[in-house]
């Protein structure tokens, strides 16, 4: 009987040990100090020199981590930043649409070589996806980031003077930072013309023009200036972007136009717009001219010495700096830090660019992260030096080659709460498409039928990309060449349909060669070109524009047939 009995026990426990190794090799757990980690694939490829990884942490708390690497020394990828419906003036969008908005669109990184020679041409494959930082969605204008934004080398919007940690930059020279408190000074910010020697100093840039003001526009902010016809505006073509830069280096350009009291001004892809009023808009008539050539400089000083700013290439605001040179800064005091929340992060080592995401608010898979588990998760599971936080809750949103991996759902809709739960089938963030919410969604988040995914709307954000090379039509159009439209087109301000229409037109134009010489260059699918139609300058594409010869030759087979 006891022999029996034993067999029996034997039995059970080889049962039991082989349903436990079982359970072991379907859901491996992997304990690391300072968050136990399940990592049941590892790093996977999802682009050149861009690698995925997902994983759960069991300790203090359960949390699902999404995070992607780059590569810093492939010169085939890089760092830049989103900027929502392509204005900073207010505008909001979701990070997949972002996303989609930047792929296979132009950028300024050019050949992937390193050094890297800077020009217009190369296009994104997007790769990664993340939200950027805080901006305003109670106030108005909605949609403006609180904090600066370096876009394609173009210094589109300032970081607040004086912060204690202004943001991540990324620049040309394959080197990262987070800035420190900074400032512009005022004899720094000018327009210099090499034709009279004249200093022209602005105020600011992409901001509404107020009474004495002078401002830089650059075509990140909207698809003209938004000002009335109180001031006067100078047109200038752009050689390069207007990055942050002092005299030595500063980018070049010829002014094209001068309007006078004409009201707002359209910013072309390569072009500014300098917008000045009263003594400033009698100092802009003064000083330029019609075919001056122009250089334009601004210089940020960082409290941090070691910060050089120059030639940064993209970047974006940046909240509770929690790893800098390998030491933690936890924010303990701060109660906000301490919360489980949906986090967003960014941080870096010599070797890599990581983008983190945490989902949060989802009890039964994923609670959130604290500001100092995520400083112990990116210094101690991925090896970073140095992080910093971007804005999180329910904007915490990963997108890897177009698709959303993280729960954005439960990030918004507070999935703890138990009345949302059914609705989340996995730990990811598959949806019924029966089983929406029952309560309207509020105007900040989108709810995507189609794709079954929730998504709060946001202003900017990064981007990982791999730089494609420069293609261009072999369509034979010279400068002055006479086209015409088949049929009514939209016109661009830029090469590409993630630039802003000017105009729907229909007739005839002539083919303008701008100083970047990219005419019938490849960007979204398409090759475009420049084209005067008299009324408007702007880009079309190439299968929508026929010379007018050939149209002549056409008709005349036509009729004679």
């Amino acid at each position: 009987m006891l022999k029996w009995a034993e067999k029996i026990t034997l039995d059970l426990m080889k049962t039991i040990r082989i349903l436990l190794l079982l359970f072991l090799f379907a859901f491996p757990v992997l304990m690391i100090a300072h968050g136990e980690a399940e990592t049941p694939l590892g790093w996977q490829l999802v682009g050149e020199g861009i690698e995925y990884q997902q994983f759960h942490l069991v300790s203090p708390v359960p949390v699902n981590v999404f995070v992607a690497r780059m590569a810093r020394s492939n010169p085939n990828v890089t760092i830049e930043s989103s900027i929502a419906q392509g204005r900073l003036s207010g505008g909001t969008e979701t990070v997949s649409n972002m996303a989609l908005r930047y792929d296979n669109a132009l950028n300024f990184w050019g050949e992937p070589t390193i050094p890297v020679t800077p020009t217009w041409g190369s296009t994104n494959d997007v790769i990664v996806a993340i939200n950027g930082f805080y901006f305003n969605n109670k106030t108005d204008p909605l949609g403006v980031p609180w904090s600066g934004q370096v876009h394609s080398s173009w210094y589109a919007k300032r970081f607040t003077d004086l912060e204690a940690s202004s943001g991540f930059i990324w620049k040309m020279d394959r080197s990262t930072f987070i800035g420190g408190c900074i400032s512009h000074p005022a004899d720094k910010q000018f327009v210099y013309n090499f034709a009279n020697k004249t200093y022209t100093y602005f105020t600011d840039v992409n901001r509404t023009r107020a009474d004495t003001e002078l401002i830089l526009y650059t075509p990140q902010f909207d698809r003209d200036t938004n000002t009335d016809n109180s001031g006067t505006e100078v047109l200038v073509e752009m050689l390069a972007p207007t990055d942050i830069s002092t005299f030595g280096n500063m980018p070049y350009g010829i002014v094209r136009r001068i309007r006078v009291n004409q009201g707002s001004t359209p910013i072309p892809f390569d072009h500014v717009v300098l917008s000045g009023q009263g003594v400033k808009a009698q100092e802009l008539s003064t000083n330029l001219h019609i075919g001056d050539i122009v250089g334009i400089a601004q210089k940020v000083v960082d409290c941090t010495p070691v910060n050089d700013w120059t030639n940064a290439y993209a970047g974006v605001g940046g909240h509770w700096r929690f790893l800098i040179n390998g030491v933690i800064y936890p924010f303990l005091e701060d109660g906000q830090a301490n919360v489980h929340d949906p986090r967003t992060a960014i941080a870096y080592n010599t070797d890599y660019i990581f983008f983190i995401v945490a989902d949060g608010r989802d009890t039964n898979f994923s609670e959130g992260m604290t500001v100092k588990e995520m400083a112990e998760f990116a210094k101690y599971t991925l090896g970073a030096t140095d992080g910093i936080m971007q804005d999180g809750g329910g904007s915490s949103t990963m997108v890897i080659n177009g698709e959303v991996v993280n729960n954005t759902f439960c990030n918004n809709v507070y999935c703890a709460s138990k009345v949302y739960l059914p609705l989340v089938m996995n730990s990811s963030n598959t949806l019924t498409a029966t089983n929406q919410p029952a309560k309207p969604f509020e105007p900040e988040v989108e709810w995507d039928a189609e794709a079954q995914i929730l998504q709060r709307l946001v202003a900017n954000g990064m981007l990982m990309v791999v730089v494609q090379p420069m293609q261009k039509s072999t369509e034979p159009y010279d400068q002055g060449d006479p086209v015409t439209t088949l049929g009514t087109i939209n016109v661009y301000t830029g090469p590409g349909t993630n630039y802003a229409v000017l105009t729907s037109f229909m007739g005839n134009g002539t083919i303008i060669q701008p100083l970047n010489d990219l005419g019938g260059v490849s960007a979204k699918d398409q090759y475009w070109w420049k084209v005067d139609f008299g009324a408007i300058e702007g880009w079309v594409p190439e299968a929508l524009i026929i010379p007018q010869l050939k149209l002549r030759s056409t008709i005349h087979d036509l009729k004679t047939r």
